[in-house]
């Protein structure tokens, strides 16, 4: 048994008028039936409720205005998700809706929670459908139409494979529809690879991803050792081939180092709140000896955080890391460049790390 996440843009599930594309849908949904009942786990991860919500308020563009996209959106989800459920149901699958926010995969108890109700469901043998729950989100419509969402769904359930469908073949060394020499790039064995190849931000007119986002999120699902295949979802072939983890589109090769999946949450889906900047010995010894940060290696202070939050390690402007820290701003700026002692002089119940070792991920 395999547990499969497979993600659908808003190029794949509307067309450029952002009426849905019901044939892709069905050729979708025929897949992911076919696994379920080969006994596989597989979860949907959809873009396209802004899409459809702006179709049926009829609105001449995307709407840049955070409170129409996310008016657009609940407009657009249900009507989304049904679709899902009916073409699903059809074929002999019972299907639950989840909707996710960036908080939901920044905050830890709710990331723990998001996990154990996704194993429920599948324990139930039934099939997840999440999206991004945009009308609650506060900052820009955040998951890169939902490309990095997909990637931590796939991380937080341990996933045996993610597979991002676009709408071309899989990633080209340029834009094929700039350059018409592109090639197909079949295998990333090493993400190095990538440095040589023009890997553009476009989207479709409906959408808010590209395939840079697609990109970041193979980086961070293969870091934690789960492979990622980018692939087309018009071609009905290429999706079977792609989910049942043959060769499709675009493969990328889990990388050595398997990275543990709290220091993925921490690197990619923490947000930071301050910055610390350290002198170099402190950089040394946590790059070096992979020792925890104490406040005598902390020169400066930025930003307003408290205890527990996320925050940026610089040394003379280069980035170093990110961890948890221990201490709130205001009690950095009074122990910043002191030794142990001195510290417990100042906060007598003062822990000895600035950031543990165990809560910090380098750059």
């Amino acid at each position: 048994m395999s547990t499969v996440v497979v993600k659908l843009g808003s190029s794949i599930v509307a067309d450029d008028a952002g009426d849905l594309r019901v044939d892709v849908l069905e050729a979708v949904c025929d897949v992911v039936a076919a696994r379920h009942r080969a006994g596989d786990e597989v979860v949907v991860v959809t873009s396209g409720a802004i899409a459809r919500g702006i179709t049926l308020m009829r609105l001449p563009v995307r709407p840049s205005a955070m409170e129409e996209l996310q008016a657009a959106s609940a407009v657009g989800q249900g009507k989304l998700y049904r679709n899902y459920d009916e073409l699903l149901q059809e074929r002999g699958v019972r299907s639950a809706q989840v909707l996710l926010t960036f908080f939901d995969m920044s905050a830890r108890s709710h990331y723990l929670n998001a996990r154990h109700t996704l194993r429920t469901l599948l324990r139930w043998r039934v099939v997840p459908v999440i999206n991004e729950n945009d009308t609650t989100t506060t900052d820009e419509i955040s998951f890169g139409d939902n490309d990095f969402l997909a990637a931590q769904v796939a991380i937080l359930l341990g996933a045996d494979l993610l597979v991002l469908l676009t709408d071309t073949g899989g990633l080209y060394s340029a834009d094929p529809r700039q350059e018409p020499a592109a090639r197909l790039v079949e295998d990333v064995k090493e993400l190095s690879e990538l440095e040589s190849y023009d890997i553009g931000l476009s989207t479709s007119p409906l959408g808010s991803g590209g395939m840079r986002s697609k990109v970041v999120a193979a980086e961070m699902a293969t870091a934690a050792g789960i492979p990622v295949t980018i692939a087309s979802g018009v071609d009905r072939d290429a999706v079977a081939r792609a989910v049942a983890g043959e060769t499709s589109g675009t493969r990328f090769h889990p990388q050595a180092g398997r990275v543990s999946s709290f220091k993925l949450w921490l690197r990619y889906a923490k947000p930071s709140q301050g910055t610390l900047a350290v002198d170099e010995g402190a950089e040394r010894a946590l790059r070096e000896r992979g020792t925890s940060l104490l406040p005598v290696g902390v020169v400066e202070v930025e930003g307003d955080f408290e205890a527990g939050d996320a925050v940026q390690v610089t040394c003379a402007g280069r980035g170093v890391g990110k961890g948890l820290v221990n201490y709130s701003a205001a009690e950095l700026e009074r122990i910043k460049g002191l030794n142990t002692a001195a510290v417990r002089e100042l906060l007598p119940h003062a822990t000895e790390e600035a950031v543990h070792r165990d809560y910090f991920v380098l750059d």
